[in-house]
């Protein structure tokens, strides 16, 4: 059976804590829905064995030790006990099986992302900063056809073809973010999720928006890929705000 309970296993463990602590940093954003939403990181070379939280569970309350481990590949894998939400086995193993450079994946669906998702015209101009940092770095799906059951979640893999873009707005949906770590991968949807609400903010006034230029927009995302170690550090104080406050997530 592909997917197992590792529950005390100890394989991947530091991988387990990064990713556990993701999920408790992001329900205290209020950037979860209730039971729903996952993420994913790829735990073999192939990135087709990832751990992935187990189905209806609080984001608020997983550990390292509660994950399980997927196999994209083996067709079995609805079938056990602990069988992943069938809509995070569509959407996450698509994207494990056709995108090998997605080694952690994130899909939430956040307000303002959502909310960016749901307009008829989604793109997100560069209107400061943090909207900069995605310039020509996202892919919009246009395309919703329902839940991500196994044929939803095979097309929204297919939109990644472009290493660059690693960030879906899913149209009608919500969001999903793509990266190399999983302090990549929450680094760029904590980021994402603040340039949504700031454009999203910006439109409410009714007033004129002040755009960069494309060539200043690109600079500023180069600039900012290139930071050095921020998304590790970001994730490095968020884990030690939840090691002062005596959390379980590293449990």
């Amino acid at each position: 059976m592909s997917v197992t309970n590792l529950k005390p296993n100890m394989d991947h463990w530091q991988e387990r804590v990064d990713l556990a602590a993701a999920f408790r940093w992001t329900a205290r954003l209020n950037m979860h829905e209730a039971v729903a939403n996952h993420f994913s990181l790829a735990i073999n070379e192939e990135g087709t064995r990832f751990l992935m939280n187990p189905n209806q569970v609080h984001f608020s309350r997983i550990r390292a030790s509660d994950l399980i481990v997927v196999d994209a590949n083996d067709p079995e894998t609805l079938e056990g006990p602990n069988a992943p939400d069938p809509t995070a086995w569509g959407l996450h193993g698509g994207i494990h099986r056709h995108c090998p450079h997605a080694r952690c994946a994130m899909h939430v669906h956040s307000i303002h992302a959502t909310v960016l998702a749901s307009l008829a015209d989604s793109r997100l101009p560069p209107i400061d900063q943090n909207c900069a940092t995605f310039f020509n770095r996202y892919v919009i799906d246009d395309g919703y056809g329902g839940l991500a059951f196994g044929d939803e979640g095979e097309r929204c893999a297919r939109l990644f073809d472009d290493p660059k873009k690693r960030v879906m707005i899913m149209g009608n949906h919500g969001v999903l973010v793509i990266g190399r770590t999983v302090a990549e991968t929450f680094n760029r949807m904590y980021y994402f999720e603040r340039a949504a609400e700031t454009y999203i903010r910006a439109l409410q006034t009714g007033r004129p928006l002040r755009v960069l230029s494309d060539e200043i927009a690109e600079k500023t995302a180069t600039e900012l890929e290139t930071y050095p170690e921020q998304d590790e550090r970001h994730l490095a104080e968020l884990k030690a705000i939840l090691d002062e406050e005596g959390s379980t997530y590293a449990s």
